[in-house]
């Protein structure tokens, strides 16, 4: 999911970025989702590396909606933790923008549909 026409250097840093949230979420922003399974699934940077957009998958889907917006509230937090990791990386830590990954329940509604029309279709084979 790389943002076409990513600079080496956006790539490098959005790959990063995506690493460290990614363990920040497993280790010291654990508080915020006990019982729940935060993965990043992907970050795209701006070219002036100043904002980050994180796309979260979280698991189970039960208690997503709670998870995202306790991680919206925490914000501030969660990119203070970040530029501990990252302050001699970059010179300004990025400002972050979660948002939901759909695209796993997008990929479950087409396998349903395909399965589906496999089920009725007459000349399927058996």
């Amino acid at each position: 999911m790389e943002e076409q026409g990513a600079t080496l250097r956006q790539q490098r840093v959005s790959r990063q970025l995506q690493r460290d949230l990614s363990e920040m979420f497993q280790k010291e922003l654990s508080a915020l989702s006990v019982g729940v399974l935060i993965s990043v699934t992907d970050v795209w940077i701006s070219q002036d590396l100043e904002q980050a957009k994180a796309y979260l998958s979280i698991f189970p889907k039960e208690h997503e909606r709670e998870t995202f917006d306790n991680i919206q509230k925490n914000v501030k937090e969660i990119r203070f933790q970040l530029g501990k990791r990252v302050r001699r990386q970059l010179r300004v830590v990025p400002e972050l923008l979660f948002r939901l990954d759909q695209s796993f329940d997008e990929a479950e509604k087409i396998e349903a549909i395909l399965q589906e029309i496999h089920k009725n279709d007459p000349q399927a084979e058996s």
